[in-house]
């Protein structure tokens, strides 16, 4: 059960990542900026907690 869970996390970490970048207007992101971007999705979920 663990593994799904922390498999089911994953995929929705990287679709909220694919949502922000999809409904943005940038086209090209640099490394720090995806960075940036799964680190503001891993502080949330840390508050959701």
């Amino acid at each position: 059960m663990i593994a799904d869970e922390r498999i089911d996390t994953r995929m929705a970490t990287l679709y909220e990542l694919r949502l922000i970048i999809t409904n943005s207007t940038k086209k090209e992101y640099t490394i720090e900026e995806l960075c940036e971007l799964l680190d503001k999705i891993a502080m949330a979920k840390e508050q959701e907690e």
